[in-house]
């Protein structure tokens, strides 16, 4: 007893004393620095692949801005529930349906690029900007079903604009921020990083996609489309325009439309009203399945399916087993590489491809070509129908090669009418009407126009599916 009350007094006095120590000595008011702790939180602070620290406030600050807030009224055909026997209900009124999304200034007098989805068949668009909530009716100077894009212009001067990144140089891993509206609410940031590049997500209805997205794990949901992607510098590296869902909203991963891409779009659309695409004649596949068992050491690439008519020195110079290595010198890893490297050039201009063939490379330049053969700006011819409430455009001759036709018309624009009652959407050829062929693009609408009673539809739809049906007019 007497060596515990010994050894439990000493322990005492040595604790009271170790206090007053540190209490008279101590001159931080009782704060302990702890220099694991300062290194620690040094490390979770966000850091760049300089070293320097990571900065959301001033990409934020830079874009935000320069993004606006999109409204839409389009005309809708309503169905008054009759049915019948009838492939549509021909006593269907005429409604209208708002919508809302995202566009990005990139120029200060007032050009906005935005997805074509977001406006597509849009009788009014609205523009209203982040600052001072000015509101602009705008006006349509072109849009481009392949690529997802469309170029608006608002009546405006001194507006902050965009800087354009190189989305060539984006980085798998990279830090970037998305600034859009989603579900109406304006201004909203997000940040992630680069998860991927390349990504074809199928997801443009068009003869001719281009899906080449930039992937990413920054929020982005339904109204962020046609809004920006920006690097840390609050330039834009890509055009918010899907995202990866089973619910309609964010899970997990958003894609954005490249900035070079969008880019040469909109330079188009801005020149000619139209983009100029050009076309090499081939039509390719990834190497995977049974092609990657017969090309085993095959990494990247793409293999030659067939080569059209369309594109003479393709039938010259490439073949089809033709494995496709290289555009200019740069590697192609899979189709969405291909098509994308395609988008950057015009008809006219001159490329090297780099081939596999037989085991041994070879490379072969040709001159590419416009959508009906030729080398020179591709000119569109734009046919309206009040009558049938669609504008139209003669088929062209990489249309007639792909889908083996001799005629038809290109629906490229629907508003409330009988193409809408029809089911047929933009991308839809019309090769002939109640089984006449060969006919003009003209003569094809003034029949549809003049047509009564039972009508036999023969299409094509933008996924190259042949369809005849019948249809009934009054």
């Amino acid at each position: 007893m007497k060596k515990w009350f010994l050894v439990t007094l000493v322990a005492g006095f040595s604790g009271i004393g170790g206090a007053w120590v540190f209490q008279k000595f101590n001159t931080n008011n009782g704060v302990i620095e702890s220099n694991s702790f300062q290194n620690v939180a040094r490390s979770a602070n966000y850091m760049a692949a300089n070293g320097a620290s990571l900065d959301f406030v001033k990409a934020s600050e830079t874009v935000t801005p320069c993004v606006v807030f999109i409204k839409t009224t389009s005309e809708v055909q309503r169905q008054s529930g009759w049915g019948w026997f009838f492939d549509f209900d021909p006593f269907g009124s005429i409604g209208e349906v708002a919508s809302t999304g995202s566009g990005v200034i990139i120029s200060k007098d007032g050009y906005i690029v935005t997805n074509n989805h977001v406006i597509k068949g849009a009788k009014t668009i609205e523009v209203v900007l982040n600052k001072n909530k000015r509101s602009f009716k705008a006006t349509l100077i072109g849009s481009h079903a392949s690529s997802d894009l469309a170029l608006l212009k608002i009546d405006a001067e001194n507006l902050p604009f965009i800087q354009f990144a190189n989305s060539d140089q984006l980085k798998i891993g990279e830090w970037v921020v998305a600034v859009g509206n989603p579900f109406n609410l304006t201004s909203t940031v997000t940040a992630g990083i680069v998860s991927a590049k390349g990504r074809n997500i199928s997801i443009v209805s068009d003869q001719f996609p281009i899906e080449s997205f930039i992937q990413t794990d920054a929020a982005i949901n339904p109204g962020n489309s046609g809004g920006a992607l920006v690097d840390l510098d609050g330039n834009l590296v890509g055009i918010n325009t899907a995202i990866a869902s089973k619910t309609g909203s964010y899970i997990g991963y958003g894609f954005a439309i490249p900035s070079k891409i969008v880019a040469k779009i909109i330079k188009d659309l801005k020149e000619y009203g139209t983009v100029q695409r050009a076309f090499c004649g081939l039509t390719v596949e990834d190497i995977e399945g049974k092609l990657a068992d017969k090309y085993k050491d095959q990494e990247t690439g793409v293999y030659v399916n067939s080569v059209s008519e369309s594109c003479p020195d393709a039938q010259k110079f490439i073949e089809a087993s033709d494995i496709v290595l290289k555009i200019e010198g740069h590697e192609i890893e899979n189709k969405s590489v291909f098509d994308e490297q395609m988008a950057y050039y015009r008809p006219g201009d001159k490329i090297t491809f780099t081939l596999l063939r037989d085991g041994k490379q070879l490379e072969r330049t040709i001159e590419l070509v416009n959508e009906d053969g030729g080398t020179s700006v591709y000119k569109r011819q734009l046919l309206k129908s009040e009558d049938l409430g669609a504008d139209f455009e003669p088929i062209t001759k990489v249309e007639k090669d792909l889908y083996k036709i001799t005629t038809g018309i290109k629906v490229v624009a629907v508003k409330a009418g009988r193409i809408a009652q029809m089911g047929l959407s933009e991308g839809y050829i019309i090769v002939s009407v109640n089984q006449k062929k060969d006919k003009t693009a003209e003569e094809i609408i003034s029949i549809l126009e003049n047509s009564k009673g039972r009508v036999i539809i023969e299409t094509v739809s933008p996924g190259g599916e042949k369809t005849v049906t019948q249809f009934y007019f009054y």
